[in-house]
């Protein structure tokens, strides 16, 4: 495919937070848009309303009359679906998102893409954070709806850093490689390696390969970043570029000591870098692992400038982002959470982090298995596991 500055483009399935925002990037970049979705509700409706771009409530191959010079295809969508099937009997171009991004936005940037298991979207988000606070000027894609941004996409300035959440799910019904693999990657930056997504990968080696396979994608020049603390560590064996690791790890090149507990601020957290001054976070979403994501944070942003104590400073002001550990209403003396953990391992930190944050409340869980991950027997014991930390579920 051929790079293009401008033209037309059609987002089928523009729905998902990562398509509006993908169709958001080619407004940015001066493309015309249209999209079309089944109907939709908020969030999702009101990301789309933002854009002010025709949008189809239902699929239909009139919606591509239009005649796009190209049809980006989400990836919920599959044979039998009446654009999919429109697109290839009239021989239209068509194209996944991750691969449109990279020939009309990622070449032209410094591309840090954030992956793992866990963290994905608050690490991204807080990356970006960092850097629009720091007046860098960033663009950034991010995975999820972060408070405090105009958007969850940004283009930046070509030459300039790129936040991009980099998923290991596939990226087309006719694209079956990782999201990630189309992102290359100047910076690469790793919470976390477990099985997940049972529907894509027979197993936990078929998930090391495709990092692996992202990791050959980092210039010489590039970075690595790995958390210490999980099996992401062991991916600095497949590196070809410079590689830094943190997390609580002794043995990190960022590392990460409990400090204080406030009643304000919350658990505060000391950070101690290989290489320059120490720093202390303060005021972040509660639990260990949202410290490990600031960390993370701060390690990348030190690769555009930012000193451990400025990004330690801009944390502090970090709004947070939607369904990670958002407090959506206060009644009375009762506290309601909202979190999209749905992995044991990612439950499990959830129930820790409100257990550490409000001690001595009771805490209810309400849980929804509605992911691959939770409908099948797979994780069943982990999952019993992991819910027994609330008092009730």
């Amino acid at each position: 495919m051929q790079t293009e500055i401008r033209g037309k483009v059609h987002f089928s399935g523009i729905g998902g937070v990562a398509m509006v925002g993908g169709a958001r990037l080619a407004l940015e970049l001066g493309w015309t848009v249209r999209g079309s979705d089944g109907p939709l509700y908020p969030p999702a409706s009101d990301l789309v309303q933002k854009l002010g771009i025709p949008v189809a409530n239902s699929y239909n191959p009139e919606n591509l009359d239009w005649n796009p010079d190209i049809v980006v295809i989400g990836n919920a969508l599959s044979r039998g679906n009446p654009e999919v099937e429109t697109v290839l009997s009239r021989r239209m171009r068509f194209t996944s998102l991750p691969e449109w991004l990279r020939e009309n936005l990622l070449r032209e940037r410094r591309p840090v893409v954030v992956a793992g298991t866990h963290g994905k979207t608050t690490t991204t988000a807080m990356t970006a954070w960092i850097l629009m606070r720091a007046g860098i000027q960033p663009g950034w894609l991010i995975g999820g709806q972060p408070f405090g941004f105009p958007f969850p996409a940004a283009a930046g300035a070509p030459g300039s850093p790129f936040v991009i959440e980099g998923d290991e799910y596939d990226s087309a019904f006719f694209d079956k490689r990782a999201k990630f693999l189309h992102y290359l990657p100047e910076v690469a930056l790793v919470t976390s390696i477990e099985f997940d997504h049972g529907d894509i990968y027979r197993d936990l080696d078929e998930i090391d390969t495709a990092f692996e396979r992202m990791l050959r994608q980092i210039p010489r020049e590039g970075l690595l970043i790995v958390c210490a603390d999980t099996r992401a560590i062991l991916l600095r064996n497949h590196a070809y570029c410079p590689v830094a690791t943190y997390g609580f790890s002794p043995d990190a090149d960022w590392r990460l000591e409990p400090g204080a507990s406030d009643p304000d601020a919350g658990q505060t957290w000391r950070i101690i870098p290989k290489h320059g001054e120490p720093a202390t976070l303060r005021h972040l979403p509660p639990g260990r692992h949202n410290a490990q994501n600031a960390l993370a944070a701060m390690a990348a942003a030190e690769r555009f400038g930012v000193s451990p104590r400025d990004a330690a400073d801009l944390l502090a002001e970090f709004p947070g982002v939607r369904r990670r550990m958002e407090i959506f209403l206060r009644h009375q003396d009762r506290i309601f959470i909202d979190d999209f953990a749905h992995h044991p391992t990612a439950i499990r930190a959830t129930l820790e982090a409100a257990r550490g944050r409000w001690p001595g409340k009771t805490i209810h869980a309400v849980f929804e298995p509605r992911y691959n991950t939770t409908v099948t027997r797979r994780f069943a014991a982990e999952l019993e596991d992991a819910l027994a930390l609330a008092d009730t579920v």
